[in-house]
């Protein structure tokens, strides 16, 4: 049997690989392969060609420029960052920032439901959230459908909490749920660990406590309830007069400089389905 003989391959259409031309009369010297002939340069496609190593040319613009002058009239808008809690008489978002770089307590004379949305609202910053309770299994359910699978909310029982390690990468916000009287807190001050203490209603601990709070949250109060919180966190005499009239989502954030702020807490689906609708007492 002979061996068996190819014939060359003829580029007809003058596309895909070529094999390298000789020099000819019309080439004058040798040309390296991988450069087109000049016939071919001028008849490729019009546009921008690409540079060795750098791609395609941008557009030609000169570059954007301010003078001093104008850089006063830059504004960049931005809200305060935080957890929206509800909306505000105006029917705009009230956003409460609840974990900050320096310790913060917060008192929050209510309910359970109340906490929980907050909890909730909380996890969805990014946050960690750290329940101390006397009933743990209420706060279960919630916990373990907080974080969407992920070990967002821990809950301990009453002097069982551990030192959560806040960062501000990783901030924590401490519920202590135990009544009217709750013990003292075994968590020393930390930046980026806020605690948030849920009363019921007031007790005989309570006045300190409001007095001692960075922000107090109130639900519906009795109208004694009304005068002792008016009186701690000067508050006008009109304002306090509404505490005993205010909806199971209605709450009054106040400070005790005076300052406050009146909020409706509306519900999400999710919120609704989870924990039930809004309450004052649990």
């Amino acid at each position: 049997m002979g061996t068996p003989t190819y014939q060359p391959r003829v580029n007809v259409s003058g596309s895909g690989w070529r094999n390298p031309p000789t020099a000819g009369p019309a080439d004058g010297a040798r040309r390296p392969s991988h450069q087109p002939r000049p016939d071919e340069d001028q008849s490729g496609p019009t546009g921008p060609k690409p540079r060795p190593g750098y791609g395609l040319r941008g557009p030609r613009r000169n570059p954007h420029v301010l003078t001093a002058e104008s850089l006063a009239a830059l504004t960049l808008p931005v809200g305060d960052d935080g957890v929206i809690i509800g909306i505000d008489p105006q029917n705009q978002p009230a956003v409460l920032s609840l974990l900050r770089p320096a310790p913060m307590e917060i008192v929050l004379v209510g309910s359970m439901w109340m906490a929980q949305v907050l909890a909730l609202r909380t996890v969805a910053t990014g946050a960690r959230v750290a329940v101390e309770t006397a009933r743990p299994p209420a706060w279960g359910q919630m916990a373990q459908a907080a974080g969407g699978g992920q070990q967002c909310v821990s809950v301990f029982d009453v002097r069982q909490i551990a030192p959560q390690g806040p960062s501000v990468s990783s901030p924590v916000l401490v519920i202590r749920d135990m009544g009217a009287r709750p013990p003292r807190n075994q968590l020393a001050p930390s930046p980026w660990q806020t605690v948030l203490t849920v009363l019921p209603f007031l007790g005989p601990r309570s006045p300190q406590m409001l007095g001692r709070a960075d922000l107090v949250g109130l639900q519906r109060l009795s109208p004694e309830e009304a005068e002792v919180v008016t009186r701690i966190m000067r508050l006008p005499e009109n304002v306090g007069a509404v505490l005993p009239t205010l909806s199971d989502n209605a709450m009054l954030w106040c400070r005790r400089d005076g300052d406050h702020q009146f909020v409706m807490t509306q519900p999400t689906e999710a919120e609704t389905n989870l924990l039930g609708g809004p309450r004052r007492m649990d």
